[in-house]
Parts: C-alpha cells; sequence; structure tokens
C-alpha cells in the first residue's frame, strides 16, 4: 500500500479540531478582505504616475504580474518548508510579509515604491498554498471538497466586504484602504499566534527539504509527469490565465468604459463574492449529491465561457447591465470550479505531501496570473477592450476537454 494511500486511511477516521478549523475560516476570510479591499484603488494610485492612459492600463497589470512573479517562485519553497516544520510558523511569517507590502504600497511616493509593495506581498503571498495544505491536514479526504466549500463561501464573504469597503475608505484617501488592509492582516497573526494550533504531526512531516523541492520548474515538471493531476493542473492553468487578466484589468477597464468611481468599482468586485455565498449555501449542496467533482468543475468553466461573452459583449455596445450579468455568471462559475478542484487536488497526495502539492498548484496559478495580465493589457491597448474576455472563452472552451478526461 503507498504512503499516500495510507495518510489518507488514517485521516479518513479522524474528527475536525474545531479550533484549527475556527482559525483556518478566520485566517481565509481576513485574506480575503484584505486582498480584494484594494483592488478597485489600483488604477488610482498608478495615476499619477504616469502620463498617457494606454501606459496606464499596462502598469496596471504589470502590478498584478510582478506579484504573480514572487508567488510563483516562493509557493514551492514555502509549501516545502511547511511541509518540513508544520504550518503554523510559515502562515504567521507569510501573513505578516503581507502586512508590510499593503503598508509600502499605501505610502506609495514613485512607482517603484509601488512594485516594491507588491514584490514583498508576492514573495508571502504563496501562503494561500499553506492554508489549503493546513485544510488538508485537518480535514478526512472524503469530506473535503464539503470543507473546500465552506472555505469558498467564507473567501466570498470577505470579497463582498472587501472590494465594497476599499470603495467607501477612498473617499478618505486612497492610500487608505492599502493602510486598513495592512492592520486586519497584522490582526490575523496576531490571534494565530495566541490560537492556532499547528496541524502537522511530527511523524507525517518531510525529514529532509532537497534543493529540487526549492525549484518551482523542477516541482512543475514533478506534478505535470503525474497522470491525471497533469490534466487538471493544464485545464485550471487555461483557466487561471483569463482570470488572472480580468482580475488585474477590470478596474481599468470599467474606468475607461463606463467612467466608473471606486466605490461603484467595490461594489462590482463584491458581486463575485456575493455569488460565493449563494453558491455555496444553496447550489453546492445539491451539486455534490450529483455529480462528481469533475463535472463540477466542468460546469463551472462552461458559466465563466458565459460570463466571459457578456462582458465583452458590454464593452462592445458600452452597456453596463450586460457587464453585470456576466460578472454573475462567471462568479458562479469562479465558485462552483475552486472547491471541486481544490477537492481533486488534496485527494491527490498524502499528508506529508500536501505542502508540495498546494505549493506546485499556487505556482502554476501563480504562473498563469503572471502571463494573463501582461498578455490582458497588450491586447486590451492593442485589440480593444473586449479583448481579454475573448481571450477567455477561447482558452477555457480549450480546456473543458482536458479536464473532461480526468477520472
Amino acid at each position: 500500500m503507498s504512503t499516500s494511500k495510507t495518510h489518507q486511511e488514517q485521516n479518513a477516521g479522524q474528527t475536525v479540531n474545531k479550533h484549527a478549523l475556527i482559525f483556518g475560516l478566520i485566517s481565509v476570510f481576513l485574506c480575503g478582505i484584505g486582498f480584494s479591499i484594494i483592488t478597485p484603488v489600483v488604477p488610482f494610485l498608478v495615476q499619477p504616475y504616469i502620463s498617457n492612459p494606454g501606459e496606464q492600463a499596462v502598469m496596471v497589470t504589470l502590478l498584478t504580474s510582478v506579484y504573480a512573479v514572487c508567488v510563483f517562485f516562493a509557493a514551492p519553497a514555502l509549501g516545502a518548508l511547511s511541509d518540513k516544520w508544520g504550518r503554523r510558523p510559515l502562515l504567521l511569517i507569510c501573513l505578516a510579509g503581507s502586512a508590510v507590502g499593503y503598508f509600502i504600497f499605501g505610502i506609495g511616493g514613485a512607482l517603484w515604491v509601488l512594485f516594491a509593495g507588491r514584490i514583498i506581498e508576492g514573495i508571502t503571498g504563496g501562503s494561500i498554498s499553506t492554508i489549503f495544505a493546513y485544510f488538508a491536514d485537518i480535514i478526512p479526504p472524503e469530506q473535503r471538497t464539503k470543507y473546500f466549500g465552506w472555505v469558498s463561501a467564507v473567501v466570498g464573504v470577505g470579497t463582498v466586504i472587501g472590494p465594497a469597503l476599499g470603495g467607501l475608505l477612498a473617499r478618505f484617501g486612497y492610500a487608505v484602504p492599502m493602510y486598513f488592509g495592512a492592520v486586519i492582516t497584522l490582526l490575523n497573526v496576531c490571534y494565530g499566534l495566541f490560537f492556532m494550533p499547528e496541524s502537522l504531526d511530527k511523524q507525517n512531516r518531510l525529514q529532509e527539504i532537497t534543493l529540487v523541492r526549492l525549484n518551482p520548474f523542477t516541482q512543475l515538471a514533478s506534478l505535470l509527469s503525474m497522470k491525471n493531476l497533469n490534466r487538471l493542473l493544464i485545464s485550471a492553468f487555461l483557466l487561471w490565465i483569463p482570470a488572472g487578466s480580468l482580475q488585474a484589468i477590470f478596474s481599468q477597464f470599467t474606468v475607461d468604459t463606463f467612467n466608473w468611481k471606486p466605490a461603484l468599482i467595490g461594489l462590482m468586485f463584491s458581486i463575485m463574492g456575493f455569488q460565493d455565498i449563494i453558491s455555496q449555501s444553496f447550489i453546492m449542496p445539491k451539486l455534490l449529491g450529483k455529480l462528481r467533482d469533475a463535472h463540477i468543475a466542468i460546469l463551472g468553466m462552461v458559466s465563466e465561457i458565459t460570463g466571459y461573452g457578456l462582458i465583452a459583449a458590454s464593452a462592445l455596445f458600452s452597456f453596463y447591465p450586460l457587464l453585470i450579468a456576466g460578472m454573475f455568471i462567471f462568479g458562479f462559475g469562479d465558485s462552483i470550479f475552486g472547491p471541486s478542484f481544490s477537492g481533486m487536488l488534496s485527494k491527490s497526495a498524502g499528508s506529508s505531501e500536501q505542502g508540495r502539492i498546494q505549493g506546485g498548484s499556487q505556482s502554476i496559478q501563480a504562473l498563469a496570473r503572471m502571463i494573463g495580465p501582461v498578455i490582458g493589457g497588450q491586447i486590451y491597448v492593442a485589440l480593444g477592450h473586449a479583448a481579454p474576455a475573448v481571450m477567455g472563452m477561447i482558452l477555457i472552451a480549450a480546456a473543458i476537454p482536458v479536464m473532461y478526461k480526468v477520472e
């Protein structure tokens, strides 16, 4: 019997540690707020340092891309270190680093300072892989898709509150949401210092970390050589590229196309979080009773294609109701794809490998979110405001047959 299977059988009989679950859910909630609270104001923070609108759109997407570059290189190392030393110390360090990144971004004063803030935040931004490994440690394998649905819903609550709150706080200054994000992230660190239990037992920890495990390219090659896991990650990669582009360009898109202000942009970002809450509370439980994880993921991908189509149409016709409808439908697809993907991913490895698997997945996601904003920013300027959404339709259409082959 394989080590992976042995650990899964051990985990199947465990009960979920309530204190660990509460801390994990609070962590992802505050991460949701901290990340999303800054999204409505990024174009306005960049604007003073840019002379022409086209360059502004490119610079906004580059700020997202440089964050993803740092996550790409840091995530495998963070995952491996958490397999070796435990999840708790890595999570606390990463959360503290994110707070520093928010604070520096808020200080601003020059473009290089904004990039410095994003780099610091990105280096510690691989923590989300450790959070998912943390949940995989404390939750039996057969329940993970359900609990990852809870995680998605809690993140949804954070992302509902974050952008709307960021838009409102921007009335007191565009940097204020950054400072608020730093404060709530530090509060999470303080909570973790006193209440966070370690989730990875010493007997399940990695005995030795080799340099190979710290190399993101080697880790990707290793993960992609695994049957079924490679199909799962490739299909997700094709989905994450346009998602990264949409996330990076959306604020600039609404400013250029509809002349929206931060408060309205923040409210629009909240739609996706609100969709998470609705989906995880009412729709996902029914889907789990009738469909396999892979089928739920495909349903999410089809919804995202539809959403991208409506977003593209809103740009072509300058009709914002199409944008709102598109974001609702896209948000639904994203909300059911995430937990089904995470459930399939976590079931592919044992306890001592969760950090590696989740870190590798985070690296692939970061790679997509590094490529997506760069491509999205360029085609947005060169081909028009609808181009990034059209790219999303094409890439996800290519990803669906790949996901369909996942057993």
